[in-house]
């Protein structure tokens, strides 16, 4: 599957995306673009360092969010891709991309708790004892779509956001590329809410 990797920031679930490639051969996703909305994000250069192409789609250049997804959906289909997988990626796009593609997302959190962009901070000024990982397929609903896998995390006493959030991106940097795989391998079924996990074929 030629899959299009979306990040906003550092990129280390891209990362882990391209270590699992380099490692195997045969594995079945292949990054055609990588794709930020931010100039300055460093998974544009762990892109680069990988021979992966890269593209800007930078939000302030888009007047709403209906063209910024556009552009985003166009720049995924000019170099083929057949999937967006979304690694640390901090826009919402509209339901346009949703339509165009299947999409995957990693979520810092045991959704359907504490969805957007502060989870580790959340979880702290709750209190829960647990929270984890959730990695699900894109909807038109924020951190919504069926979810594909989740791993849970213990809170320590005296967790940080920046310390518990490092934790919780262990986890995603090695749950994140078993799922994008399954999901390269057509293994993911959907019904309804729930996703079956097919054997891989022998």
């Amino acid at each position: 599957m030629r899959i299009a990797i979306l990040v906003s920031g550092s990129g280390s679930n891209l990362q882990a995306i391209l270590d699992e490639r380099a490692a195997d051969p045969a594995y079945p996703a292949e990054p055609v673009v990588v794709i930020s909305d931010n100039p300055d994000a460093y998974g544009l250069v762990r892109a680069a360092a990988a021979d992966v192409p890269t593209e800007v789609v930078a939000w302030s250049d888009h007047p709403d969010r209906s063209l910024f997804t556009a552009a985003i959906c166009e720049s995924a289909k000019r170099h083929g891709a057949e999937a967006l997988v979304l690694a640390g990626f901090m826009r919402i796009l509209s339901a346009q991309a949703v339509a165009d593609f299947p999409i995957i997302n990693v979520h810092p959190s045991i959704l359907p708790a504490f969805p957007g962009a502060h989870a580790p901070e959340e979880a702290l000024a709750f209190g829960v004892k647990m929270t984890g990982v959730t990695v699900h397929f894109v909807d038109e609903k924020v951190d919504h779509g069926p979810i594909i896998a989740q791993e849970a995390i213990a809170v320590e006493a005296g967790d940080t956001p920046e310390r518990l959030h490092a934790r919780i991106q262990a986890v995603e940097h090695r749950l994140y590329p078993e799922v994008v795989r399954a999901f390269a391998e057509g293994r993911l079924v959907v019904e309804g809410r729930h996703v079956i996990w097919k054997e891989p074929e022998s």
